[in-house]
């Protein structure tokens, strides 16, 4: 059996093959640890690729500036010494969307996971 070019591309979960799909995810996973403390964005970057995600710098800074305009986050400027980078927290509107996110994550891991089972 030959192999093509999407048979590698789903393969170890890489996130490129389905990046329409992932943001989603992607998003949530901002949103969770903005709620639990403030994230920067190459350490957001480094805890997406822990799970699996890659995600370059030119994605993941317009999804934060995109969350923060849609209200779920708030930025602060962070200078240490000569050089500055923002830190984003979950505001109060992104955390009522986490927990509505819950429980439709809930729903779907039932139907995807458990029913499968």
């Amino acid at each position: 059996m030959s192999k093509t070019k999407g048979d590698n591309e789903t393969r170890g979960n890489d996130s490129s093959a389905y990046r329409d799909l992932y943001s989603g995810f992607i998003r949530l996973h901002v949103l969770h640890h903005a709620s639990e403390e403030p994230v920067f964005g190459l350490g957001m970057i480094e805890e997406l690729q822990r799970h699996g995600y890659r995600i370059s710098p030119g994605s993941l800074y317009p999804m934060l500036h995109g969350l923060e305009e849609r209200g779920y986050l708030r930025s602060k400027a962070i200078h240490e010494g000569r050089s500055r980078r923002k830190e984003y927290r979950a505001t109060a509107a992104g955390k009522k969307a986490l927990r509505a996110a819950r429980q439709q994550i809930r729903e779907l891991f039932h139907e995807l996971v458990e029913e499968a089972d």
